[in-house]
């Protein structure tokens, strides 16, 4: 099982290229695309979604040309986006049955099934005779993937999911994502590393339009083994330090003092030490970086 993009560009008519000559392959499991927002990740899902297309480039699904044939994609697809409307006075029970029946699903025995199945594996089945209007943003995120499975999808998509969730919530959605990740291609859009870090085997970061770094959270952290330093500074000094050094990022400390990250191939200057654990955002903010380009 194999999703395969090639040479993909957007440009929109306020002219904003969303993907830039965007080349990757994606194997099967969970795969994260982190980014910032305006990185073109969303533009990337819709377009891999068949909800638009590109202006050039070619997307292929198990030898299915998504281009020439979006069908037979959408057949085989199960995508949640950042955002999705529902009827909200309708039980939760009563539109997946709905929703069976967009998909194909004639028999109403084999709904019935379906709709046991889905609402069991995305634990909703206690509250399947609430109304979807009274659940809550986390059980909504799940009724989402519940809608998806409906058709027992080879290629998943989900865009943002966690955003918003409280800390209970997004626990819950994603021990649903790596229950249904082990089989299927999962794409994972977030920009929030802890969650990539997590749940996928392989991930991209993306920005501008295009995939700054290719790479697996293990070999990420073994290729920066060594090369991630901290010093503490005074707030007054952040400034020079952006400027001076391959900034990352920054946290505060008890005594109003910071403590900076910075990435060095050899120890970068004076008073730096080695980090003690490296992170998957500092692999995050050095792919973003630039030489000249500051991060908060």
């Amino acid at each position: 099982m194999e999703l395969i993009i090639q040479n993909l560009t957007k440009t929109y008519p306020n002219g904003v290229r969303a993907m830039d000559n965007l080349t990757i392959e994606i194997g099967e499991g969970m795969f994260g695309l982190l980014g910032p927002n305006g990185a073109g990740k969303s533009s990337l899902m819709r377009t891999i979604a068949t909800l638009q297309t590109a202006d050039i480039g070619d997307i292929f699904f198990n030898g299915i040309d998504i281009r020439k044939d979006p069908i037979s994609l959408r057949k085989k697809l199960g995508y949640l986006p950042q955002e999705f409307g529902v009827y909200p006075k309708e039980s939760a029970e009563n539109l997946l049955d709905y929703f069976s029946i967009l998909k194909g699903i004639s028999s109403k025995k084999e709904r019935q099934f379906k709709v046991e199945e889905v609402l069991l594996m995305t634990n909703l089945y206690e509250a399947r005779k609430n109304h979807v209007g009274s659940y809550s943003g986390g059980m909504r995120q799940r009724f989402g993937i519940a809608q998806l499975l409906l058709n027992n999808p080879e290629l998943i998509i989900v865009d943002e999911p966690t955003a918003g969730l409280d800390p209970a919530e997004r626990n819950r959605f994603l021990n649903v994502l790596r229950e249904i990740g082990t089989k299927n291609i999962v794409l994972f859009s977030t920009h929030l590393v802890e969650d990539v870090n997590e749940l996928c085997t392989d991930l991209a970061i993306m920005n501008f339009g295009k995939i700054q770094k290719r790479t697996s959270p293990f070999l990420a952290l073994k290729e920066y083994k060594d090369k991630i330093w901290t010093k503490r500074i005074a707030f007054s000094e952040l400034e020079f330090y952006k400027s001076a050094y391959r900034y990352l990022s920054s946290s505060f400390n008890s005594d109003h003092s910071l403590t900076i990250r910075v990435y060095g191939d050899q120890l970068p200057g004076e008073a730096f030490v080695p980090a003690e654990k490296i992170n998957l955002e500092d692999v995050y903010f050095h792919s973003l970086v630039k030489p000249g380009q500051e991060h908060a």
